[in-house]
């Protein structure tokens, strides 16, 4: 399998490169508009062919790339079950699976960060978990109809029920981290270690962030796969 961690250094956004060197098929997971650029020049490089474009969810602090990669190459745009975008080519719900050659793409939900959310399963042995789980952290529940119960729930219940060796990548990270595991998480993330879900419910009630820069251009725009309205 051949596997890149891409990185916006404005939002701290990463993006998923996936492909299979064998049939040279691929799919990018979380693409941000100011890099596709970057992304075709990768995919170019490599001989690849982009086959599809995976959201994690609607994002509020970065503009996706689908929409403008969709027109240039002809991939499917895929976004989470239940997600507001009419535009998207696919909406693909918890349990499914998407092929990349040999390459597993098992779509697990995970809402709580936002009512509708997926992490991607990748051969079994990584898992990309978009703004669910952070390293160290976990994705904020107070704007989009989030839920601090269901995301402890989902975090708790299905990723944590992953193998402790599943490889943990991020959507974001804002401290230099790039990668984790299961077991880590579990251990070390002071968001769940010794909370239970009442203490993850205060806390997450508790947390006053300021919102992202973006949210009142990103959102909007990722409901139309990128499309920024022309009221903005």
């Amino acid at each position: 399998m051949l596997f890149r961690q891409l990185f916006d250094a404005e939002t701290s956004t990463y993006t998923y490169l996936i492909a299979d060197p064998a049939t040279k098929e691929a799919a990018l997971v979380d693409p941000v508009v100011e890099q596709v650029d970057r992304d075709l020049k990768l995919i170019g490089e490599l001989g690849l062919t982009l086959r599809y474009c995976l959201e994690t969810h609607i994002h509020a602090d970065h503009v996706t790339g689908t929409g403008r990669l969709r027109q240039l190459t002809g991939c499917e745009g895929i976004v989470p079950q239940n997600a507001n975008a009419a535009c998207a080519d696919r909406y693909i719900g918890d349990g499914e699976t998407i092929k990349i050659g040999e390459i597993s793409i098992l779509a697990i939900a995970t809402p709580g960060h936002t009512d509708s959310h997926a992490a991607y399963l990748i051969n079994g042995d990584r898992v990309l978990t978009g703004d669910s789980l952070l390293i160290r952290g976990c994705g904020r529940t107070d704007f989009q109809s989030g839920d601090a119960g269901i995301l402890y729930d989902v975090i708790v219940g299905q990723l944590f029920s992953l193998p402790d060796e599943t490889l943990v990548y991020p959507g974001h990270d804002y401290r230099g981290h790039t990668v984790s595991t299961i077991g880590e998480e579990k251990q070390h993330n002071p968001r769940f270690a010794g909370q239970d879900r009442d203490s993850f419910i205060e806390l997450m009630d508790n947390l006053n962030l300021p919102n992202p820069k973006k949210i009142m251009e990103a959102v909007p725009a990722n409901e139309r796969c990128g499309k920024i309205p022309a009221f903005l």
